[in-house]
């Protein structure tokens, strides 16, 4: 049996996901033996060719008993659209594949509510009368302080809100009729039925982080200061996990112990073919794929060669900027410029018509074959949705080398200790001039 198989962790939970100035929001995280991946949940039509849904419209109808059946939190107050927080037993059957927990309520009978705090929606629901059509969209990344359950088999009790202030943080139900005295019976075969249009609620991936020499930490970068429950994976290309915070304790210590040891694993894995068991040695990959290696006495002449290979990437990328390769999408001939101001590029070939083009700060993941094509995982600036863009390369190294030397390089330039060491950059670019040489063929 092998070692490296039996020791490799696979393992799926609920975190937080903190990115940025956003406020947590849940995620799920699997973790498989070469990559974690990081989830977002988003509502998908499912009736034909899938797609991500933008705004959908839900007409519903009171029922005597249980009113419109709905909970909702949120608001303006809290800077958030109002979202349905629960959806009774007996609504869920017919509301399924139409509205979800957790989504955000836009409009009311055609009254534009997105701005609107908690009471004022609850107001507008109470008096829309026997009939509401609901303009929703699914809120992606709904804070964590909402407590939204995860899945659509949470219902929610009637109860009789007719008097006194509804809370943005709890569940305002809404199950009042319109017409006290009315006793007509609407059962929820009388609502009106769906247009055709069916979607479904699914776990989407939002960010991909490839786990062969990674790293990861639980402090704040330039300090000690540990976050508590709380780390984030870097990858080597510079892609970054965001801060994933557990929900315990033990939960973190079990995730980060599982992905040390896929970590581990790889990089054994990687290393396996070294020559020699010497303290301080090195490899260079070229282009085509042949491993150099190299070995020295001194850690510090180690440390001294790293850094000049460094310098030595930095520069030759300040150099030339940018990079064209050929590739292929779809049996047709393309292009990819990796340029070090505006990022990736691809074009056809023949009229130089752009396809698309993104930020270095949008690659969100890769992953290659080993042979041919590598898959690119960008997040749309506008959607915020994760597009997937492959393409086959005849020379798969060189191109992976580029992409991590442009990154590397970007990385280097928004480092103040790299850049303000011009002196020791300068002295280690003049003796990394073989290894440049060898480094970028």
């Amino acid at each position: 049996m092998d070692f490296r198989t039996a020791c490799e962790e696979t393992k799926t939970g609920i975190c937080l996901l903190q990115d940025g100035n956003q406020e947590p929001f849940k995620v799920r995280l699997h973790l498989a033996k070469d990559i974690l991946m990081i989830q977002e949940q988003d509502v998908i039509c499912v009736s034909g060719e899938p797609f991500y849904s933008g705004e959908r419209t839900v007409t519903i109808r009171r029922q005597t008993v249980g009113g419109f059946g709905l909970s909702i939190k949120g608001g303006a107050e809290h800077n958030i659209p109002v979202v349905v927080s629960k959806i009774s037993k007996e609504q869920r059957a017919e509301l399924s594949g139409l509205l979800f927990i957790g989504d955000a309520i836009l409009q009311i009978n055609g009254i534009n509510v997105r701005k609107c705090r908690h009471e004022e929606v609850v107001q507008v629901l109470r008096n829309a009368g026997e009939e509401v059509t609901l303009t929703v969209s699914f809120l992606k990344r709904a804070p964590a302080f909402l407590k939204l359950p995860l899945n659509e088999d949470c219902a929610c009790a009637p109860s009789d809100q007719s008097s006194g202030t509804s809370s943005p943080l709890c569940d305002s139900g809404l199950h009042l009729n319109y017409h006290p005295n009315n006793t007509d019976t609407l059962s929820c075969s009388s609502w009106p039925t769906s247009p055709g249009l069916r979607w479904e609620k699914r776990w989407c991936d939002l960010r991909l982080i490839p786990l062969l020499h990674s790293r990861f930490s639980q402090y704040v970068p330039g300090t000690d200061l540990s976050r508590q429950n709380a780390f984030q994976v870097i990858a080597v290309d510079g892609v970054c996990s965001g801060i994933i915070q557990c929900l315990s304790a033990e939960d973190c210590v079990d995730w980060l112990q599982a992905i040390a040891t896929n970590i581990s694993n790889l990089t054994k894995h990687n290393d396996s073919d070294l020559l020699d068991r010497r303290k301080h040695c090195f490899t260079v990959q070229s282009e085509s794929g042949e491993d150099l290696y190299f070995s020295v006495e001194l850690e510090s002449d180690l440390t001294q060669w790293e850094r000049a290979f460094q310098t030595a990437t930095f520069l030759e990328v300040e150099r030339i900027q940018c990079k064209t390769y050929a590739c292929v999408l779809e049996s047709h001939l393309m292009g990819l410029t990796i340029d070090f101001s505006t990022g990736f590029i691809c074009f056809d070939a023949a009229t130089k018509a752009v396809l698309w083009r993104y930020k270095f700060s949008h690659l969100k993941g890769s992953s290659d074959d080993g042979k041919s094509k590598i898959k690119f995982l960008f997040q749309n600036p506008d959607t915020k949705q994760i597009e997937a863009k492959e393409l086959e390369f005849s020379n798969l190294f060189a191109v992976l080398h580029c992409i991590h030397s442009f990154f590397a390089a970007k990385v280097a330039c928004l480092d103040p200790l790299f850049l303000g060491n011009q002196a020791t950059a300068s002295a280690a670019a003049s003796s990394a001039t073989t290894s440049k040489a060898k480094y970028t063929t």
